[in-house]
């Protein structure tokens, strides 16, 4: 009991005290949804430029297909617990409206928009719940721009859902929920005209405002330290732009500037954080296939007008440091690395957040070859707690627990805080060290360090433990494409799927190989290996050498 309420407390004595306000008013204050008739639609001067198109996920007239599962409208309905919340959620968003071939599904997206309608009524159920009801509102509107006719019972739920939405606001979470509340907000203000709109596109702007000063660092990350959440924020701002030269002259133009402006910095931060394959690396929650790539991000800005700077691939060794979001690529001719010093994320919103302090993700010849595992689900469970452990990340475990006390599904106790930041051009070779005090809370409060030593053909990576006499393990998850063979007792060659041979030395600790898994899309856990090397004397070291 006693571990249970300690356990509590260094999770909530991070939180502002808005926030437990603003959920105790969310959780007792239930507004009725107001069913007047709706305003008139604004008619617009500008022009629409198509957003980005997911893949679709209608794959029948009423069946769908969310994270790795199937499911018929017919045989699940709605609502229920038929299906994890997650996969309700995907259910209500609508993104199958203006995903590719879109056009080719006509029929059945009518049936659909009207069948929802009809089957949830307004304040019950799932789909009536902040999140989704904001993303099922700007999927709306945007079909609707694309230009779809909304039935006329959809343009009415549509007002329902905003003004129920604008006193559901999720104040209490914050982060990317609140932005995309406000996002809806804004599009809906746009969409319709009237008194009622300009106090939602008021809200929405002002909420915008405060929250980017907020969450979007001024290395152009995320606050939430999340690669895939950041690709997704920033999508919604690319949104916001577009809707904006739709209805010209409805959003001052200062604001419009100030957008591109911070979407510019996150192109520079997601290009940072994106391998050579195209896609994101793994920190914290990440996953393919949920968020857009950088590739496709960047076509729709141009699209939009938007000048981004070129890629940031330059001759030679190369660091690109993202000072406040707490992240390092290291980049030589056949090497790209990536490295978090970082913290878990801000401390009143870790609810993404993964134990993997000083852990690192490696590319080489544009092949992906050490990782850490991914993210497959959601919720509650013993597969989401193993996917945020330390266990789960290319880094050092002490005494078998986490470096930040992740917990729950979305919950982070104790946390890892990193400190001692070195880093150091040097000839032919760039170091980066950094340590963290995540196990501090252990007998002897020992603290782990790690250094990185990249040079054009090489990548050293030692290892510290100090304080205590607990077993320590550095763990190498290797991508699942990579295969290994042992030369010696602490030797190995990887294999790269295009033919490249790497050596894998150890040079202190004992090394041994363990099975691990790698989760690149949810719904899909792979099975993978691991090199794992047990430190001696708090200590252990290793080489990966290549041509």
């Amino acid at each position: 009991m006693i571990k249970k309420i300690l356990l509590y407390w260094h999770t909530l004595r991070y939180l502002k005290l808005s926030q437990f306000y603003e959920r105790l008013k969310f959780n007792l204050l239930h507004p009725k949804p107001d069913i007047s008739p709706h305003s008139s639609l604004r008619s617009n001067s500008g022009f629409w430029v198509m957003p980005m198109q997911p893949s679709p996920s209608l794959v029948g007239p009423e069946e769908f297909r969310f994270l790795g599962s199937q499911g018929s409208l017919r045989g699940f309905g709605w609502d229920g617990p038929a299906r994890e919340k997650l996969w309700r959620y995907n259910q209500h968003y609508f993104d199958d409206l203006n995903a590719s071939f879109a056009s080719e599904r006509l029929v059945w997206h009518l049936a659909l928009l009207t069948n929802w309608v009809d089957k949830n009524p307004p304040a019950l159920g799932v789909g009536w719940e902040s999140y989704p009801t904001s993303l099922r509102i700007v999927n709306w509107i945007k079909w609707s721009l694309a230009g779809n006719s909304l039935p006329t019972p959809c343009i009415q739920s549509l007002a329902i859902q905003v003004r129920f939405l604008s006193k559901r606001l999720e104040w209490h979470l914050l982060g990317n929920h609140l932005l995309a509340n406000a996002k809806a907000l804004v599009f809906a203000g746009l969409f319709f005209r009237g008194d009622e709109a300009e106090i939602w596109l008021k809200t929405g702007l002002r909420i915008i405002e405060s929250e980017l000063a907020e969450q979007i660092l001024q290395d152009g990350g995320h606050f939430e330290r999340s690669p895939m959440y950041h690709a997704i924020v920033l999508e919604d701002l690319l949104d916001l732009i577009n809707v904006s030269q739709l209805w010209s002259g409805s959003i001052d133009s200062s604001v419009i500037l100030e957008w591109w402006a911070v979407a510019r910095r996150m192109f520079f931060w997601l290009g940072a954080m994106t391998h050579p394959d195209g896609q994101i690396s793994f920190f914290n929650d990440a996953a393919f296939d949920i968020a857009p790539s950088l590739k496709n991000l960047s076509e729709y800005a141009q699209l939009l007008g938007i000048k981004l700077d070129s890629n940031l691939a330059g001759p030679g060794l190369t660091a690109y440091t993202l000072d406040q979001s707490g992240y390092i690529q290291l980049r030589s001719r056949d090497a790209v690395v990536f490295l978090d010093v970082a913290p878990v994320g801000p401390d009143y919103l870790p609810g993404h957040a993964h134990a993997d302090s000083l852990s690192f993700e490696l590319s080489l010849f544009g092949q992906r070859v050490v990782v850490n595992g991914g993210t497959s689900l959601y919720g509650i469970s013993p597969q989401r707690l193993r996917e945020r452990q330390t266990g789960a990340h290319s880094t050092v475990e002490v005494a078998g627990i986490s470096s930040s006390e992740v917990w729950s599904g979305f919950r982070v106790a104790r946390r890892a805080k990193p400190f001692g930041l070195q880093i150091n051009s040097l000839e032919g070779e760039i170091f980066v060290g950094c340590s963290h005090n995540g196990y501090t809370r252990l007998k002897g409060k020992p603290i782990h360090r790690r250094e990185w030593s990249l040079t054009v053909n090489d990548l050293t990576i030692s290892d510290w433990v100090t304080g205590g006499n607990h077993e320590s393990i550095a763990r190498f998850i290797l991508h699942p494409s990579a295969s290994i063979d042992r030369l010696n007792i602490n030797d190995w060659y990887i294999y790269m799927p295009l033919g490249q041979r790497v050596l894998f030395k150890v040079l202190s600790g004992n090394a041994f190989v363990e099975t691990a898994s790698y989760s690149p899309e949810f719904g899909v856990v792979l099975q993978t290996q691991c090199l794992a090397i047990k430190l001696t004397s708090g200590r252990s070291r290793a080489r990966l050498q290549w041509n």
